[in-house]
């Protein structure tokens, strides 16, 4: 699941585009909302334009066949010619200047001179008609394109000025020849009525079209975004997510479903059909049969390796309860209605070894709370030893008695030393205060410890000693590089696979910069991609009874003398050649530091 800080981005990022869709729209969204979309606008004008240069195509025919079939040539014949070829070739000239450039709600001259021209056109051939011809009709598409690209207001008052226009005219023609037909009055006024009309319900179907348009936009560009979201936090959680449907056809897998399942890319998942799986398609068909949501362990078993524990929840992306009118259909019918990908089943996978290592992360770090708060009340006890100790050194004569004495002396030192690295690891301190480094010489340290280790561990048949850093310095603690050492050669021992002497080995050498290296190396399988992420995390651990303290107090003790540990497979050479194995590598850095040795009990206060 995502973590809490990105579970919170994202509700503030979707909250945030929520609220700025909520607000109250201004003038200017209000206006854009009810405005074409460019891309909508530019083929709408174009095709304005087309119709204009076919309308002046077909007046220039139809003058043609009026003037060829006529018996005499009428005396303005050249005029209408002359109006009809200028108004082609205006046509064609806007086609080529403005078919890329729409007029949108801003109208300027160039447009306007054209609107201007369909007017007059259009008028004047009514004037001259030839025969029973009307053009009246004509002027709705001056009308049209300025109720659909432009404002209300520029739609009325070019309606108005047509309306005007005809109107003077019959006027003009009542004074010129004495009088007219009421009849003709009454049609101009319903030509104008109709013509208000249409730019009133042009312009309305407009801006609703428009509105749609930009809702639509607004829709899809939100589920693109959406879509991306999701396909962002499924591609980076940390538990898998399968979606299958009825047949075991994956249709989407995460790259940690893929980990979890040994795949190398989600690209190479396509069914559920592996033997190994069987009991990921037994929770599909459960699920499917249900209907319902499911949760359960599953040990997916692979030949050759051990078996993966897997905790499984799944989803159906539809449930049947909320859709009212799908209990009347049954059978095949439900699925005839549905769309295949309505029933999808989501499978959420997690790692029982990461379940069960925060379970043991909750009880252990109840433990640390204890252990520290015991380890506070240690040391004063301790202190009291020490000095009573040293006390009882001064009246001590006999070797024997002294020896005892020294050993009691180097124990309470050891155990003061454990309480202050409990009380480090509670306090949970990235950069804790650094304990004396001192100039030791690796390879004699790393001898003494060795041989330490093998009479501890005599039973253990494995392990030699192969030191490559002569004469080679190292700034650490001579008891701290002790519990490094020893805590990764237990880890070794536990977990080597091979009954040779040399399939446990301990190297040191140099490395570049003024460092120096030691390596455990233990011939096995490699770890689990899941167990190498979080092998140096406190608390985790693959064996149910370990602590998992171990590798992060390494960690911690390197990291405190600007050191460090890391983890690699790497192959060593040995009595049957090159062999695979698990090596822990700790770099140190060289030098020779002057320092003063003090005790560890000089802050405690009794």
């Amino acid at each position: 699941m995502p973590s809490p800080a990105q579970t919170a981005a994202i509700t503030a990022v979707l909250s945030t585009a929520t609220s700025a869709h909520a607000s109250t729209p201004t003038t200017q969204a209000l206006h854009q909302a009810t405005t074409l979309p460019l891309q909508s606008a530019r083929r709408l004008w174009q095709a304005f334009l087309s119709a204009r240069v076919l309308v002046a195509t077909l007046l220039i025919a139809l003058l043609a066949t009026q003037t060829w079939t006529s018996a005499g040539l009428p005396p303005n014949v050249y005029w209408l010619w002359l109006l009809t070829t200028g108004y082609l070739v205006i046509a064609l000239l806007g086609w080529v200047v403005l078919h890329q450039k729409p007029p949108a709600s801003y109208w300027r001259w160039p447009w306007l001179l054209l609107l201007a021209s369909d007017v007059a056109t259009i008028c004047l051939l009514q004037e001259m008609q030839l025969g029973k011809m009307h053009y009246t009709p004509l002027l709705a598409l001056p009308i049209l394109t300025v109720s659909v690209l432009g404002h209300m207001r520029l739609a009325l008052a070019t309606t108005a000025s047509i309306t005007l226009i005809l109107l003077g005219i019959d006027i003009f023609h009542a004074w010129h020849w004495g009088g007219i037909a009421s009849e003709s009055y009454m049609q101009t006024a319903l030509v104008c009525a109709g013509f208000f009309a249409v730019a009133y319900l042009t312009r309305q179907l407009a801006q609703r079209l428009a509105y749609q348009e930009r809702q639509a936009r607004t829709n899809r560009q939100a589920a693109r975004t959406q879509t991306q979201v999701n396909s962002l936090i499924v591609a980076n959680l940390s538990e898998g997510v399968v979606v299958v449907d009825k047949h075991y056809q994956v249709r989407m897998a995460n790259p940690a479903a893929c980990e979890l399942l040994g795949l190398p890319a989600p690209l190479g998942l396509h069914d559920l059909l592996h033997p190994d799986w069987q009991g990921l398609r037994d929770m599909v068909d459960q699920t499917y049969t249900s209907n319902q949501a499911l949760s359960q362990h599953i040990h997916l078993m692979a030949v050759g390796q051990s078996p993966t524990g897997l905790y499984v929840r799944t989803w159906l992306t539809t449930h049947m309860e909320g859709d009212s009118w799908l209990p009347e259909l049954e059978g095949d019918a439900v699925d005839s209605v549905l769309a295949p990908h309505a029933w999808l089943c989501v499978m959420f996978l997690h790692d029982l070894r990461e379940v069960e290592a925060r379970l043991r992360t909750e009880k252990m770090a109840a433990m640390g709370r204890m252990s520290a708060a015991v380890a506070h009340e240690i040391r004063n006890p301790l202190a009291a030893i020490v000095q009573a100790n040293a006390l009882l050194q001064e009246d001590l004569t006999e070797p024997a008695q002294q020896r005892l004495s020294h050993m009691v002396e180097q124990n309470a030192q050891r155990l003061a030393r454990i309480a202050e690295d409990v009380l480090d690891i509670a306090r949970v301190q990235q950069q804790i205060q650094h304990s004396d480094s001192r100039t030791l010489a690796l390879d004699t340290e790393l001898a003494s410890i060795w041989q330490e280790w093998r009479q501890q561990n005599s039973r253990i048949a494995q392990g030699i000693f192969q030191p490559h850093s002569a004469n080679a310095y190292v700034a650490f603690d001579t008891e701290h590089l002790r519990r490094v050492v020893v805590n990764l050669l237990d880890n070794a021992a536990r977990h080597c696979q091979g009954p040779h002497e040399d399939a446990l080995q301990l190297l040191s050498g140099a490395g570049g910069e003024g460092q120096f290296w030691l390596q455990v190396w233990s011939e096995g399988a490699p770890l689990e991609a899941s167990v190498e992420k979080h092998l140096f995390e406190p608390f985790f651990s693959s064996q149910s009874r370990s602590t998992g303290l171990g590798l992060y107090i390494c960690r911690e003790l390197c990291q405190r003398h600007e050191g460090s540990i890391s983890y690699s497979r790497c192959e060593r050479l040995t009595a049957r050649g090159l062999q695979a194995g698990n090596a822990f590598t700790v770099l140190m850095r060289g030098g020779v530091l002057h320092s003063v040795n003090a005790s560890l009990f000089d802050p405690i206060v009794m």
